[in-house]
């Protein structure tokens, strides 16, 4: 038994957001996701993949000329058990990469972050056919109580401004939390291979990553080998992207 012999089918939100809490790395799930693909290995779910909008979905969409409100997806969260076989991310993307463009012919392209500063620098993408459209450093994550927090939470109306100024900041600069160092990587795979001209940023040389020091693989640097998964992307509204997906593919 090995990768090929993955089943993948569409699954509830519960299910795939109980795979995401147990088994990404961040523990925390994406609301907003609208098509949930479940990884059955030897009849048991042991991995999930989470689509849906963009964080800033309108931004986003301009990195593809001509890109309308549902012409494009992001993958939100890839989440999968230690007991899957060898490449089996690189064959759970290849099917539902196969899976989207079959029963969603309206998407045209599709969007993933890789977090290389908890998790891994996107490897499993460039081995999938993703094109690397974007290295940028991340502050926006932080160490706080123990625990790894984004800036964005503990600024919002949940925690008080002190002396006007957002909370994050406030415990920053009383070292209450660390800011972590690392980076976040922008990928970009096209469903609709006649849409890659349209695409208005420069795709930058894998080998750049490890020149600006952003390689990671599972949380550390340096090296990178394997795979991880997507970073956490917050929630945003959206029409509904399909309700035709198939359930079913080997």
């Amino acid at each position: 038994m090995g990768a090929k012999d993955l089943v993948l089918r569409r699954i509830s939100s519960t299910d795939a957001n109980a795979v995401v809490r147990k088994y990404h790395y961040s523990g925390k799930v994406v609301p907003n996701s609208q098509i949930h693909i479940g990884v059955f290995y030897m009849g048991k779910l042991e991995g999930a993949m989470q689509f849906g909008p963009s964080i800033d979905k309108r931004r986003v969409s301009m990195l593809v000329e001509g890109t309308g409100w549902n012409q494009f997806v992001e993958l939100n969260r890839m989440a999968f058990s230690p007991a899957l076989p060898k490449n089996s991310e690189s064959r759970a993307i290849a099917v539902s990469m196969r899976l989207l463009k079959k029963h969603a012919p309206n998407l045209k392209w599709c969007v993933s972050f890789a977090d290389a500063t908890q998790c891994g620098d996107g490897t499993i993408y460039r081995a999938s056919g993703f094109l690397l459209t974007q290295i940028k450093p991340n502050k926006q994550m932080l160490l706080w109580k123990g625990k790894v927090i984004a800036k964005k939470t503990l600024d919002n109306e949940n925690f008080p401004r002190i002396g006007g100024k957002y909370y994050s900041r406030h415990l920053i600069e009383t070292g209450a939390a660390v800011p972590l160092q690392g980076f976040q990587l922008r990928y970009v795979y096209f469903l609709d291979q006649s849409w890659r001209d349209r695409l208005k940023s420069d795709i930058i040389p894998f080998d750049e990553i490890e020149k600006v020091g952003a390689t990671m693989y599972r949380g550390n640097r340096p090296g990178s080998i394997a795979s991880d998964a997507s970073d956490f992307r917050s929630e945003e509204g959206s029409a509904n992207l399909t309700s035709g997906l198939e359930t079913r593919e080997q």
